[in-house]
């Protein structure tokens, strides 16, 4: 697992051992970023549900102004601090150890990107796009990036959020939503 492209490209990252961390393979992490290439410059990024903390730090790598990170597991936590350090990014990022969802009913502030990257058989996805829309914390045209198996269906989204482009890789997809302009903020 390495950082694809952009200031710490080529640098690999540490992984955590045992399986209950899937990390996103090189091939569908490229894709993802070929997806949003022009829209992640001086963007606000989550990426919720981090792991090693890869799809954030490949977003500030590209030019991302701050990524927060948020995973509820400690060593996991640990290893995104630890590959920031190693890719030189730490100064624009936060790493949070938490739960989740708890962190989105508090968190209070919004974001260009949103990486969704739970484990797959859970029910994490289905309840963190749903807080995503009632707790509006999508910015105007920001974006949401969810990585499922291929055969999974997304719920609808509530507006202002909307889904868009399906891209499938063997036996994952990468579902895009966006926000719309000018609806949901007061």
């Amino acid at each position: 697992m390495r950082v694809i492209s952009g200031s710490a490209g080529g640098r690999r990252l540490k992984e955590l051992s045992g399986m209950e961390t899937r990390p996103t393979t090189d091939k569908v992490k490229e894709s993802l970023f070929n997806i949003i290439q022009f829209e992640i410059e001086g963007r606000r990024a989550l990426d919720l549900f981090a792991g090693t903390g890869q799809l954030g730090i490949e977003a500030l790598s590209r030019g991302a102004e701050h990524c927060t990170f948020v995973d509820r597991r400690r060593e996991a936590a640990g290893l995104v601090r630890e590959n920031l350090r190693h890719t030189g990014l730490e100064d624009r990022a936060r790493v949070i150890q938490g739960d989740s969802l708890a962190f989105l009913e508090a968190c209070g502030e919004t974001f260009d990107l949103i990486f969704l990257d739970p484990p797959y058989r859970t029910d994490l996805l289905d309840r963190a796009l749903a807080l995503a829309g009632k707790i509006d914390i999508l910015s105007e045209y920001g974006i949401i990036i969810c990585e499922t198996m291929a055969d999974r269906a997304l719920p609808p989204l509530e507006s202002p959020l909307e889904w868009g482009r399906e891209y499938r890789y063997g036996q994952i997809k990468l579902t895009v939503g966006r926000r719309q302009k000018g609806e949901g903020r007061a």
